[in-house]
């Protein structure tokens, strides 16, 4: 304050210097107009004194007024904050007499949020979801209330229930979002059988509760499932059809997309399981073979018993053929020559039926061995990573199953191909054998007939 008095002192002087240096003639009038303007600021001081004074009456009513408006707000607020303790306290209280008096209802409403929390669950899981997806929201506020379950919030869970007994009755069709097998996702119409099967154009569709969306199966129900679901779906009347539907809700088909087919169990075998087959498809080719062959031998061979006249395409006819070659006087000659045709053709008869019997006991020994070799395999899988994970071990016990059912599968049907086989052979021996006895004694006849 000092400071800015005394800049104006300093102003005013060096105004009134500058006044004095231009109207001032001598000391009297320089005294005079000093005067004179010592009194201008007097007055003025005093007109600004008076101002500072009123304004600071001012001042200090608005500050009286502020504190008064501060002691009734601060008045206020503790009336306010022993109202708000007040009220906590009778909160605290009412909640005590709340719980003590609803301890009944509480139980209800626990019992009430269960239900409503395995609907929750039921929902997520169930197929019908796919044909409505926003019907679970109606849960969600009751599974996270931690206040009073109101009572159309109950009811709303009896009718939940009910809605849902209902749809799990129906075939419904509806057209929602399908991904393929590809993992192309297409809008498409989609037939649901209650809650445990839907089909999209005869295939067999898999409900996933993680995004609540329909997945093509990459395997599909063997026999004519996909007919019978095609017809269904495309049903124009009211009659019955018949259906396959899984009972399990998906369970089944899902097993059967992680199942291996034929060729993937075959695959499982390895090499030994490859071999395995091999031996049994040329085994099988020479049992067709030798099957056609000895048919048509035999018919030829009947034909050949009513022909007088000897052919040379059939057994029976070169034993003929053989016989006539010999003297009817040379009796132990033909018995030999005989004896001789009846092994060759025998040998010829039975051509690859040895063949086919070495590989019905070769194949149970390579399934064996690859039994071998897919226990190894496990023991392996064991000392190396333990038995924390069966997935390590599943390689090496699918080769030993599989080896020894490829064994097993190839090796039965041979077996019985080969007495069936052997046996018309045997049969067929046996009718050339008779024969030649009757050739031996038409032959011993003659020689009776010549001797007389």
């Amino acid at each position: 304050m000092k400071r800015l008095i005394l800049a104006s002192l300093l102003l005013a002087l060096s105004s009134q210097s500058a006044l004095v240096s231009a109207n001032v003639t001598s000391v009297e009038d320089l005294i005079n107009q000093v005067r004179m303007e010592a009194k201008k600021d007097q007055k003025i001081n005093k007109e600004r004194e008076a101002k500072f004074l009123k304004e600071r009456a001012q001042q200090k009513a608005k500050l009286e007024q502020g504190k008064a408006l501060l002691a009734a707000v601060e008045k206020k607020a503790e009336d306010l904050r022993k109202q708000f303790d007040d009220n906590e306290q009778a909160l605290v209280e009412k909640r005590r007499q709340l719980k003590e008096e609803a301890a009944e209802l509480n139980d209800i409403f626990a019992i009430a949020r269960q239900n409503a929390s395995e609907l929750q669950s039921l929902v997520s899981r169930s197929m019908v979801t796919a044909q409505f997806p926003e019907r679970g929201e109606i849960l969600k506020p009751i599974v996270s209330s931690h206040n009073i379950i109101t009572f159309p919030q109950l009811k709303s869970i009896w009718v939940f229930l009910l809605e849902e007994m209902n749809q799990t009755r129906k075939v419904a069709l509806f057209d929602a979002p399908v991904i393929s097998a590809q993992g192309e996702e297409k809008t498409a119409q989609v037939m649901r059988i209650g809650g445990f099967t839907a089909t999209s154009g005869g295939k067999y569709l898999r409900y996933l509760p993680e995004t609540s969306q329909l997945l093509e199966l990459a395997r599909q129900p063997a026999g004519n499932a996909q007919t019978l679901a095609f017809d269904l779906q495309n049903a124009n009347d009211d009659q019955p059809r018949a259906m396959a539907v899984d009972p399990t809700k998906g369970s089944i088909l899902s097993l059967l997309v992680r199942s291996p087919d034929v060729m993937e169990q075959i695959q499982q075998g390895g090499y030994i399981g490859y071999l395995i087959l091999v031996f049994g498809a040329i085994g099988l080719l020479i049992a067709l073979y030798r099957y056609i062959w000895l048919v048509f031998m035999k018919g030829r061979v009947k034909k050949q018993a009513k022909s007088d006249t000897a052919k040379n395409n059939n057994p029976l006819g070169r034993l003929w053929i053989s016989a006539q070659g010999i003297s009817h006087k040379d009796k132990e000659a033909l018995a030999l020559r005989l004896e001789e045709g009846i092994q060759t053709e025998s040998s010829r008869i039975r051509l690859g039926l040895a063949t086919i019997a070495l590989f019905a006991a070769i194949t149970p020994l390579l399934g064996l061995l690859g039994t071998v070799t897919g226990m190894i395999e496990t023991f392996q899988s064991i000392s190396l990573f333990g038995t924390g994970d069966p997935k390590l071990m599943s390689g090496g016990i699918s080769q030993a199953l599989v080896t020894t059912q490829l064994g097993l599968a190839v090796a039965i049907p041979l077996l019985l191909i080969h007495t069936f086989l052997n046996g018309r052979a045997v049969r067929l021996v046996e009718f050339l054998e008779s024969h030649s006895v009757s050739l031996f004694e038409d032959h011993d006849e003659v020689k009776n007939s010549a001797n007389n």
